[in-house]
């Protein structure tokens, strides 16, 4: 399971640092693709082969199902991290998430979100929800 926050930063040639917590469970190849949010998402292989089956299972004939389908896959890389752990974000992927140069890893469960910092403090600013609308968050989802 995938879970904390780093920071840290892109090279000159787009490849970050994994954290050392997580190259062991991510495993030497993977699969990167866009996310929501504008981030990235970086899935071990088999996490990604289960979201696959999931995507498969949507309707075809619905239109927001082909969308969201095609937002994952038309985006998906097949990546390697080295032997210095450095994993190379495509330019695609980068110009998504908006990256310059310091991003925020992020453990999801199951996958790693990549943001760009700024992004990230953007998003995670916008409108934190009090306690009573945590609360109520939980019980709307059986938590």
């Amino acid at each position: 399971m995938f879970i904390g926050k780093y920071e840290n930063t892109l090279d000159t040639k787009n490849r970050l640092i994994v954290p050392s917590k997580f190259r062991e469970e991510l495993g030497i190849r993977c699969v990167i693709t866009k996310g929501l949010d504008n981030c990235i998402y970086i899935y071990p292989v088999h996490e990604w082969e289960d979201f696959l089956l999931k995507l498969s299972e949507l309707p075809i004939s619905d239109i927001n199902a082909r969308k969201f389908v095609r937002h994952f896959n038309a985006s998906a890389n097949e990546a390697e991290i080295d032997s210095q752990g450095r994993l190379t974000i495509p330019a695609d992927l980068k110009d998504y998430m908006g990256a310059q140069k310091e991003i925020t890893t992020i453990g999801d469960r199951n996958k790693l979100e990549i943001w760009d910092r700024k992004t990230l403090n953007s998003v995670s600013s916008e409108a934190l929800p009090s306690p009573s609308e945590l609360a109520e968050s939980m019980k709307q989802y059986g938590i």
